[in-house]
């Protein structure tokens, strides 16, 4: 199984990437023979023969798809589930052939002393240099800069945490593999550990025959979290310092690199649609956080102490040190014991046991424990000032100040827990408190003069005991209780959903103050976020935002917060509910609004993208939507929801995930102190967008809630009915038990058109947007925004990336599957997407797509040929399952592979 381009694609492949078509070719063999190891030589024989059946497909040969069908049509459930697995692995280890590309690219760049990527924090350094920053100038920048990443839960992926371990390993291995120094005997070495891993992993059910709990998801975020990303915070603080001292010389020395990043999680606090998240899976989140990062510290300790060796014989050591020694000696006694005798005049290694048997009674909550997270920082930066000031920055600084970095970054949570709850549960609960049964149905207008007389009167509630009550009220308690044991930072956010007036954040603030949830001056502590989801709610929300912070009450609880408000926008819900295009313009200008109303009241805004890993939901290159932003967007902080198989794309390997947080301070840090200068077409270009969108949401809105026969085609063209069966997630997919569009999830509605590589919510209206404004102002003023205007290049860049996944000759053989008088609905989708590949071509004056992304273009080619039998074998088993009444064990079992594989091939799925 040789998983490489055809030999006419290798002459205009890219001579850098030789040594990627080389690995790729290597790997290929290596699972070839993995299948015929496990799986016998007739298999063997059957997966080669539908490989080579696909290549000539591809190649246009006139009985290929005859044959290929005819190859998959004969098999059986259990075979067509093996065939998809051995497809499956070769993606698998060409996703990781690629990363060691990327990482074998970036050496080379970096050995030759390549100019730096635009992307790169040397280039924003550059360009802030450029815009007069000084010292103190960007000293004040950075101080007010804030990246955090905020992961989910794993509704489009569950892979097992020993899979993803195995992964590791094998990047590991071919890693290892780039060192010219390399024996041929260590070379073999290398690929008998892959070999190992791949088969092993090949012997393994990858995802869980059980839908996953809470504690799975949590475990899975939790592998990210301290395996790769604790690794990695360090070296990316050495990175910023690296470029701020090649830009900015002797001056870098003087800037103190404040903690950029923070961390953050939705898992055990996420109750929006999950019946099974409440408070004990808000406390068990923090407590296996606190757990596992204090363990993570704990071994630290124990490799410092081995470093630290320094003796009072030989050098200084300053007091804070030795009498924290002291002190400890006293508090711990048992491990002061464990000490050997050898170690007595060594101070650091004696701290070292000391601070991990403090670390220890915090886990065990004794007295003796750290009593805030700060106390143990203030240990790690006595011993780094004492090294500083006793000529120890060559004799083990690097090493304490790496911990420190650690320190500030994680503290003992790890990283905070948001909430996120829906508005409309809130007013259910409001209800009950007030005693009114018709409160959710009661206007905005007059629930919000009822909740503002509450607030200023100090009303209390009426007795509630009913179950959604109680579970809310003891939510808010949870998250007071767990903010005092673990500190400030351990609870984040409370989110909103669906907030759709003032009355829906005065509601939190009475249901929190009611719960106890106060400082001691009985303000509310909780930073408050609202979500505004839908095409309507981004529209409406600046007019809330007037109205919220013109209220007195809230207005009164922000001062006490700073000023300082976040408001998340959601980019799933309004793309589900207007296309693409009207989804990304609507969020413009509602943040563009929203930047303005936050000004003229004084207030400090944060912007929350809930972004998710598909072009549809968000998706994208960060770097790019970062620049295109509206301006004052941005001011230094960047929150956003990492989620899906996006977590292990962007984190999954130690040098990619340096990477993504690079990509992500580096335009932040641009827009901020170097934005783009504003363009006098501008105001033109809105005009013309604004038409772009209105004709686009028309064209999506029309096929897909207007035309009768969509949800027919929909429900038989997709696989959806299988993927509302997997168990993917902790919640439901559907917000409420009815087949409708409007009630299905934004992730499986995207997944379900992925796997069936017609992608509609990616890219459909596009064409029909872009076609009414060459209509209105014609082909060159078009050509000319999506050339100069970022934002519009943003949007067309990434859905042009989506038109190059689609395949609508394979599509075409899902259509087969919706009835006859449905199967019209899959000649509007052919028709948008000829308009919309036409006219990206034109206006860009390419001639094909990605033309101007050639390494996607070639990573995209390499895999169409092996994704076309696993959706064959997909539409093959659907028409069997479906048949059978969906009562066939076998055929689902088989069709969950499908799944996982073309998943795993186009490297996305919601």
């Amino acid at each position: 199984m040789v998983a490489a381009p055809d030999s006419r694609d290798q002459q205009a492949a890219a001579p850098e990437d030789a040594p990627l078509r080389k690995d790729v070719r290597q790997l290929g063999n290596l699972v070839g023979e993995i299948i015929h190891e496990q799986l016998g030589a007739a298999f063997f024989e059957n997966v080669e023969a539908v490989r080579r059946a696909a290549i000539r497909r591809r190649r246009g040969e006139a009985d290929a798809a005859d044959d290929l069908r005819q190859r998959l049509h004969t098999l059986s459930a259990a075979d067509a589930g093996e065939l998809v697995r051995a497809f499956a692995t070769l993606f698998q280890v060409v996703n990781l052939a690629e990363e060691v590309h990327r990482i074998r690219r970036l050496r080379e760049r970096q050995v030759r002393g390549e100019s730096p990527e635009i992307e790169g924090l040397q280039q924003a350094f550059e360009d802030l240099r450029a815009a007069g920053f000084d010292r103190e100038g960007l000293q004040k920048l950075l101080d007010d800069v804030l990246i955090e990443p905020v992961f989910t839960a794993h509704p489009t992926e569950a892979t097992r945490r020993t899979i993803l371990e195995k992964q590791q390993r094998i990047i590991r291995a071919l890693t290892d593999r780039l060192d010219p120094s390399m024996t041929p005997a260590e070379d073999r070495v290398a690929l008998n550990v892959v070999r190992s891993e791949v088969t092993s992993a090949f012997q393994t059910e990858e995802h869980p025959s059980l839908r996953p709990s809470v504690a799975d998801e949590l475990e899975h975020v939790l592998f990210y979290l301290t395996d790769i990303i604790y690794r990695i915070v360090p070296p990316f603080f050495e990175e910023v310092e690296n470029a701020l001292e090649h830009v900015f010389g002797d001056d870098a020395e003087q800037i103190e690199l404040p903690t950029l990043l923070r961390f953050a999680s939705w898992v055990g606090g996420d109750m929006d649609g999950n019946p099974n998240v409440d408070a004990e899976t808000l406390r068990n989140a923090l407590h296996q956080q606190r757990t596992s990062i204090l363990a993570r510290y704990r071994s630290e300790f124990t490799q410092l102490a081995r470093r630290l060796s320094q003796s009072t014989s030989r050098i200084g050591v300053d007091a804070a040190v030795t009498d924290r020694v002291a002190d400890y000696m006293e508090r711990f006694p048992a491990a002061a014991k464990r000490i050997p005798p050898r170690h007595r005049n060594m101070p650091y290694r004696e701290l070292c046991h000391l601070m991990s048997a403090r670390l220890q009674a915090t886990v065990n909550d004794e007295d003796n424990g750290y009593a805030t997270p700060d106390e143990f920082i203030g240990d790690v930066r006595a011993m780094a000032d004492s090294l500083r000031n006793n000529r120890g920055e060559h004799a083990g600084m690097f090493s304490v100040q790496r911990l420190l970095r650690r320190a500030e970054t994680f503290g003992f949570h790890l990283a905070t827990v948001d909430v996120r709850q829906d508005a409309r549960v809130h007013r259910a609960v409001m209800g009950r408190c007030l005693g009114d049964e018709q409160w959710a149905e009661r206007d905005a207008a007059e629930r919000t003069a009822v909740l503002e007389r509450a607030l200023a009167e100090g009303r209390d509630p009426e007795p509630v005991t009913d179950e959604q009550s109680t579970k809310t009220f003891d939510v808010f308690r949870a998250m007071a209780e767990l903010r005092e044991r673990y500190g400030p930072r351990a609870i984040g956010c409370y989110i909103i959903s669906m907030t759709q007036g003032r009355d829906d954040l005065l509601t939190l603030l009475l249901l929190a103050r009611w719960a106890g949830l106060t400082t001691r001056d009985g303000r509310v502590d909780l930073d408050v976020a609202p979500l505004f989801e839908t095409v309507g709610d981004l529209e409406a929300g600046p007019e809330i935002m007037e109205q919220m912070l013109a209220d007195p009450n809230y207005r009164d609880h922000l001062a006490a917060r700073g000023d300082r408000q976040v408001v998340m926008v959601g980019y799933s819900d309004s793309s589900k509910d207007g296309g693409l295009v009207a989804s990304r313009w609507a969020l413009q200008c509602a943040q563009t609004d929203l930047v303005d109303v936050a000004d003229r009241f004084g207030v400090d805004l944060t912007f929350f993208h809930g972004r998710g890993g598909t072009t549809s939901r968000g998706g994208g290159r960060i770097h790019r939507a970062i620049r295109s932003a509206p301006r004052g967007s941005v001011r230094g902080r960047l929150r956003v929801t990492e989620q899906g198989e996006v977590i292990h794309t962007k984190y999954g390997v130690r040098s990619t995930a340096m990477r993504t947080l690079e990509t992500s301070l580096a335009p932040v840090l641009q827009a901020t102190g170097a934005p783009r200068p504003l363009d006098s077409r501008e105001e033109e270009w809105t005009r013309m967008m604004t038409e772009i969108a209105r004709a686009s949401r028309a064209a999506y809105r029309g096929l897909v809630y207007e035309d009768e026969r969509f949800l027919e085609y929909f429900r038989h063209a997709t696989p959806i009915d299988v993927i509302e069966r997997m168990a993917i997630g902790s919640r439901p997919s559907a917000r409420k038990a009815d087949q409708r569009i409007e009630n299905l999830r934004a992730i499986p509605w995207v997944f379900a058109w992925t796997q069936s590589r017609q992608v509609l919510p990616g890219w459909f209206g596009l064409g029909s947007g872009l076609q009414a404004a060459i209509d209105r102002w014609g082909e060159d003023a078009v050509a000319e925004m999506l050339s100069d205007w970022p934002f519009l290049a943003n949007v067309v860049n990434d859905t042009e990336m989506v038109l190059a996944k689609v395949d609508l000759g394979i599509g075409a053989w899902y259509a087969e599957l919706a009835p006859e008088n449905s199967r019209a609905v899959f000649d509007e989708i052919q028709s948008e997407y000829n308009r919309s590949v036409d006219l990206i071509l034109r206006l860009k004056g390419n001639s094909h797509l990605l033309d101007d992304e050639p390494a996607l273009k070639r990573s995209i080619g390499l895999r169409n040929p092996y994704m076309d039998p696993m959706s064959l074998v997909q539409v093959d088993l659907l028409a069997r399952w479906r048949a059978a009444g969906r009562e066939d064990d076998a055929l689902f079992r088989s069709l969950l592979s499908t799944v996982n594989g073309i998943a795993h091939g186009l490297q996305q799925s919601g």
